[in-house]
């Protein structure tokens, strides 16, 4: 069964452009991530908030990648992330067009 962690925590910047030309590289580790199907990245530059949506395959690679991401956040700072886990129900999902195939 897939599953969907979300990752949020304060965030200083950069937004957008900046943060793409920042952080080009870390995507491209990230897409290597075993058992990754997709990350979305989130931001909210009023609230200075920032993270991610990722699905993964199973639950194990899940928690192995939310270990892994919870290190490399607390190199830049981020303490105390909100992470949070959920199963997918893929089937009503593939109705709304979700991106779970």
């Amino acid at each position: 069964m897939a599953v969907l962690v979300q990752f949020e925590f304060p965030f200083e910047g950069p937004f957008g452009a900046e943060l793409v030309q920042a952080a080009r590289e870390l995507a491209a580790s990230i897409a290597q991530e075993p058992g990754l199907k997709w990350k979305i990245w989130i931001e909210n530059e009023p609230a200075r908030q920032s993270g991610g949506t990722y699905l993964f395959e199973d639950r194990a690679s899940a928690e192995a990648y939310v270990k892994k991401h919870s290190a490399r956040l607390s190199q830049f700072g981020v303490t105390h992330p909100r992470v949070s886990f959920f199963d997918v129900n893929e089937e009503l999902t593939r109705i709304t067009r979700g991106p779970v195939d």
